[in-house]
């Protein structure tokens, strides 16, 4: 295809806008000015191309070259990705900082992936075989993971040629087709297009993070899309890096989106020291990190989301579950808003594009389980944070993800000034797979489990009501067996959906062990209740020691926790005098 040049026209913050460029594609990559800008092409009006710039504009002048590459926005998948740290555009920033030393020069050119390393290729198929879109060709090893090497998505034909197991880099071919295609370990693939699969499947397991109050009242399922709303400083981002440390996901992809420096640099510097719980080795071994600070061009932060989702979408397509973690949405949002201003288009509520809606949904629905064109099945599950501008839950983009995801975690900047973490409101959150997950519940934890997790709700719900009445009253003018579902509820708060994610027990927890403290507290509950009637007061319920061994459950390690709670349920049978009754 031959070379598109044109001329820049006009230019207004990150978007340029240049002529001469009859025959560009929309979203085709283009180099701007003498120093090679990285953009892409946005709009189209005969031969003029309105260009989104990834990089600053800042010197760049009317009439110099624009010119296309004829290619759009791709990401290169392939071994080498994990353990990365990249850009919005899938820059390795080891390797810039290499090239340009601590600030990133414009125009800078680096290779995604290392095109010395030598992988142990070992094939899967042979000369003479049939092969399709995404089909295994073979496996390298990369740390403790199996990389399985896949066909681009649109190959497909007969085997010409195949290599033997041994040594290659990514730019070595290893298959020939007898159209003449070459096969590489890597391949690339449009980051704005949904790679394709066989079909989505219902989803049936659950994504569990270690996290008592998002695994038993507010599940998500593998493969479901989540959000995360909240003010500055209540938790949005250690909550998703708890998430991405601890949850049962075989591969973390965690985009850092327009968030502060100080934010990022703290991510930056933590995931390389977190051990992983599964393995033992550096969590950063399953890890794809990409940084897209506040500070950086506003193009790349809206590309980043996309960048991060397709690079997600390679590992479930090997037939892997994937977690990708989005911090912030809302940023993604702005820049959004930024670029339709500059492109001078029709403002809709708060100056957010009319199409904000539509590109959120298209974002959080390439979630899913699926059946991949291997016939693997492979999961991508999404946790998108979002920054209400003063905690504003009605803003756009918070209503916007609230009609997309099945899992709405609301955190509260009043629990978190209580230093409650996580901080997440009980009575302001909700689920959608609660039902979709109950068959798994019933099986693998507990036949009344689901009924344990209404109660304790309900427990909750009448706590906080009463807590109203005691702001007004105050707690002498409750009656004992109200007073009891205060005491009830606050050990709930303080020793169930609170957590200490600094310390090594209480910082993650499995389901039996939650299960274990259901059954606990809701048998205090119970117990103190009977006692209430048999003629004990509240005050003697409350000074009972058996409540201290409530509250240090949570502490106590998972190889000792059964032998703790069969103890401790024991001793409630006689602790307030009243006779045994089951849960």
């Amino acid at each position: 295809m031959s070379t598109i040049q044109g001329l820049v026209e006009n230019i207004a913050g990150p978007a340029v806008i240049a002529k001469n460029m009859m025959g560009a594609r929309m979203f085709d990559i283009v180099r701007v000015g003498k120093e090679r800008l990285v953009g892409e092409i946005i709009r189209l009006d005969g031969d003029t191309a309105f260009v989104q710039v990834y990089e600053d504009t800042a010197g760049l002048t009317v009439g110099e070259p624009v010119v296309s590459t004829n290619l759009p926005l791709s990401v290169e998948l392939g071994p080498g990705m994990l353990n990365g740290i990249y850009d919005g555009i899938q820059r390795p920033l080891d390797k810039i900082r290499e090239a340009s030393g601590d600030f990133i020069a414009r125009g800078i050119e680096v290779s995604a992936l290392n095109r010395t390393q030598k992988w142990h290729f070992t094939p899967r198929v042979s000369a003479g075989d049939e092969i399709s879109g995404s089909s295994i060709l073979g496996t390298v090893p990369e740390f403790s993971f199996t990389h399985k090497i896949l066909t681009p998505p649109r190959v497909q034909g007969k085997l010409k040629s195949f290599v033997a197991e041994g040594e290659y880099t990514i730019d070595d071919t290893i298959g020939e087709l007898e159209d003449g295609t070459k096969l590489r370990l890597a391949h690339y693939w449009p980051v704005r297009q949904a790679r394709p699969y066989t079909k989505k499947q219902d989803p049936s397991l659950p994504f569990l993070t270690g996290m008592r109050i998002l695994d038993v009242l507010f599940p998500l399922v593998m493969g479901g899309a989540a959000a995360i709303p909240g003010p500055f400083g209540s938790g949005k981002t250690v909550t998703q890096q708890s998430v991405a440390k601890y949850g049962n996901a075989d591969i973390v992809v965690y985009v850092g989106c327009g968030e502060r420096g100080n934010e990022m640099t703290d991510v930056l510097v933590e995931f390389p020291e977190l051990e992983d719980p599964k393995t033992g080795n550096p969590l950063m071994q399953r890890t794809i990190l990409i940084a897209n600070t506040s500070n950086m061009p506003v193009a790349a932060r809206e590309a980043s989301v996309y960048t991060g989702v397709t690079l997600a979408e390679y590992f479930r397509d090997q037939g892997y579950d994937v977690s990708l973690m989005a911090d912030s949405t809302s940023r993604w949002a702005e820049a959004l808003r930024e670029i339709s201003s500059r492109l001078e288009e029709m403002p809709a509520e708060e100056g957010y594009p009319p199409y904000l809606s539509a590109r959120l949904a298209a974002f959080y629905e390439r979630a899913g389980v699926v059946e991949t064109l291997s016939g693997e099945s492979g999961s991508v599950s999404v946790i998108g944070a979002v920054s209400p501008a003063g905690g504003d839950m009605s803003e756009p983009v918070t209503q916007a993800t609230l009609r997309i995801t099945g899992a709405f975690w609301r955190l509260d900047a009043a629990l978190a000034r209580r230093r409650h973490f996580p901080a997440i409101n009980w009575n302001g959150s909700y689920s959608l797979f609660t039902p979709v997950l109950e068959k798994w519940y019933r099986a693998n934890v507990g036949e009344d489990f689901p009924e344990l997790r209404q109660r304790i709700s309900s427990v909750l719900q009448q706590e906080a009501s009463l807590q109203e009445v005691v702001q007004l009253v105050g707690p002498d003018a409750l009656q004992d067996n109200e007073r009891l579902i205060i005491e009830a509820g606050r050990m709930l708060r303080q020793d169930f959906l609170q957590q200490n994610g600094f310390d090594p027990v209480d910082a993650s927890a499995s389901m039996p062990k939650n299960y274990g403290l259901m059954k606990m507290m809701l048998k205090f509950y119970d117990k103190a209740f009977e006692g209430l009637k048999s003629g004990a007061t509240i005050d003697e319920i409350i000074q009972n020691p058996v409540i201290e061994k409530l509250s240090r459950a949570r502490y106590v390690p998972e190889g000792e926790f059964a032998v703790y709670r069969d103890g401790v349920l024991k001793e409630l049978d006689t602790a307030f005098g009243s006779r045994a009754v089951s849960v």
